[in-house]
């Protein structure tokens, strides 16, 4: 189908204005990728909101989340609370779906991520903080979302950065300033350190669990880890500065966002090469896949924007856009998560 471009509607949060130019994306004419299930939740770090997007329609159903600087976002199993993790404050948010209502809790200072365990009763934040330097934060909370309240505190190194959960919710995967530290769910505590001189930052997990995918932004590649032994089995060239990854449902392709050159490399899971290059927004921080692997949504911090790729063609389908007409709000997309419509 061909490209359009759909405009952030104004919500009740405030948000800065912008004057920045859209960005120019290759028109698709594959047909529609269109998910008619599922809605998307997008934390909208330079606007000060988290913004709600029908998938099918690309159309923006709210904006009235407020939160400061959000960029970490996700949502539980039953879609009925949304977390978000201000990185402008000491908080994560509890959002009721239904009503709107919003529940702070205190984790620490400036949480960059959250992650909801696939049986839905806890959620990961990485408590970032400023320094990431020793003695700065180092720990990821663990909050009841029946309480909504932290249980406890997991110490990890430096700087946690994101998080991940196996999709059987028995490890937790987090990137930190310098490699990635394994935590057993059950036991509350690390079981594993990957060291990682690279400055790990994207994390993803297969979707059978068995391998781990991490983009280090300082040395331009993705490292591509076994699951069940912490080996690092191949480091990929991705880019000048790989930031973010996500797999698709059947596991067969790997996107990853490359900020400094404006794209996002799709690499084959078997051969570990790169199959194709899609032009995206300026600064792509941010990527994600619906459910059904029917569309891979970036979010492209400088523009503003998010883009929506076919993975099917590897073509831009659409770009979601921030402000009016060509003009964008500068948003700043930085977490993106998906629920089931309805």
């Amino acid at each position: 189908m061909a490209q359009r471009a759909i405009k952030f509607a104004a919500g009740s949060a405030a948000r800065p204005g912008g004057t920045a130019d859209a960005p120019a994306a290759t028109p698709a004419n594959s047909g529609s990728t269109a998910s008619s299930d599922y809605h998307a939740y997008v934390a909208l770090a330079g606007g000060y909101s988290v913004a709600e997007v029908d998938a099918a329609r690309d159309s923006i159903l709210a904006d009235s989340i407020s939160a400061d600087s959000p960029e970490g976002v996700a949502v539980t199993p039953d879609g009925g609370t949304v977390y978000v993790a201000q990185s402008g404050q000491y908080s994560v948010i509890a959002v009721n779906a239904s009503t709107g209502a919003e529940t702070p809790v205190q984790v620490g200072p400036y949480p960059q991520d959250v992650a909801v365990s696939p049986d839905g009763k806890q959620v990961y934040a990485t408590v970032t903080g400023g320094d990431t330097g020793p003695g700065g934060p180092d720990a990821v909370a663990v909050i009841s979302t029946a309480t909504n309240t932290v249980t406890g505190d997991i110490t990890v190194g430096s700087g946690p950065r994101q998080v991940a959960f196996s999709p059987d919710g028995t490890r937790a995967y987090v990137t930190t300033e310098t490699g990635i530290y394994v935590i057993s769910t059950a036991a509350g505590k690390v079981v594993r350190v990957i060291p990682d001189p690279g400055g790990p930052q994207g994390l993803a997990v297969s979707p059978s669990g068995k391998t781990i995918y991490v983009t280090n932004p300082n040395a331009g590649d993705l490292w591509v880890i076994s699951a069940a032994t912490g080996r690092v089995m191949d480091r990929i060239a991705a880019g000048a500065q790989p930031y973010a990854v996500a797999v698709i449902p059947d596991g067969g392709t790997a996107y990853v966002t490359d900020m400094n050159s404006d794209s996002v490399s799709a690499i084959s899971t078997s051969t570990l090469r790169t199959v194709a290059t899609v032009h995206v927004g300026r600064l792509p921080e941010a990527v994600a896949v619906t459910p059904d692997g029917s569309q891979v949504w970036v979010g492209d911090d400088l523009s503003g924007n998010i883009t929506v790729i076919n993975p099917a063609t590897n073509t831009v389908t659409t770009t979601i856009s921030g402000g009016s007409g060509t003009a964008t709000l500068l948003a700043g997309p930085l977490g993106i998560a998906f629920t089931k419509a309805g």
